[in-house]
């Protein structure tokens, strides 16, 4: 068992401990399955092309993109380079492709430090990913979790989490950031948030 397995149990007991209904989410999903990565580039240029799009359709933009560059992701520098309407005849949108420059540039500039992120704080972090045009906090809660597999992030804009907080707790409405703390505080989430999100994802099978 990795490091990272042994964590993950960790977390899952203390879970089962404090919250009885994430006990029985547990109980039923089994093991949680996050697995961190270290493509934070290849997360973030995949994340912008898959905006608004199914899973699928932005998976067959990002083919496209990287066809464009002999199959491999361009570096940020080959992004900045490449002509606007070179990238706009694969079919991503002229507003993507800006993020996307924007990123490249943010990268080159280190303005976002990708070399040394999985290393700052999770404010910081959020503060150097939502600077890039089109990348916000729901973007950068889902890099934090499931790239940087920070254990202790709550994403609060995530609908289906907050479908599954209604849904499991009762809740007469969907809940706002500050009610979906409260209840992670009163049931004793910390430090563990994603892991009790990946089991609210799984609850309603949405992740």
């Amino acid at each position: 068992m990795t490091v990272w397995d042994k964590r993950l149990r960790v977390a899952e007991a203390q879970l089962k401990r404090v919250d009885p209904k994430l006990r029985q989410l547990i109980s039923q999903h089994g093991p949680a399955s996050l697995r961190p990565h270290t493509d934070y580039y290849g997360q973030l240029v995949d994340a912008i092309i898959g905006q608004q799009l199914s899973e699928k359709a932005g998976a067959t933009i990002l083919r496209r993109f990287m066809a464009l560059f002999g199959d491999r992701l361009p570096s940020p520098q080959e992004i900045l380079a490449t002509d606007t309407e070179k990238i706009r005849q694969i079919g991503c949108s002229y507003s993507k492709i800006g993020y996307m420059k924007d990123l490249a540039q943010h990268i080159i500039d280190e303005r976002l430090d990708l070399d040394h992120i999985a290393t700052l704080p999770n404010e910081t972090v959020i503060e150097q990913l939502v600077a890039v045009k089109g990348i916000g906090e729901w973007t950068a809660h889902m890099f934090m979790i499931f790239s940087l597999g920070r254990l202790d992030i709550l994403p609060t804009g995530d609908l289906g989490i907050r479908k599954a907080m209604q849904r499991i707790y009762d809740l007469p409405e969907l809940p706002q950031p500050a009610a979906m703390h409260k209840i992670a505080a009163q049931n004793k989430w910390a430090p563990y948030e994603s892991v009790a999100s990946w089991y609210l994802w799984k609850s309603g099978d949405i992740n």
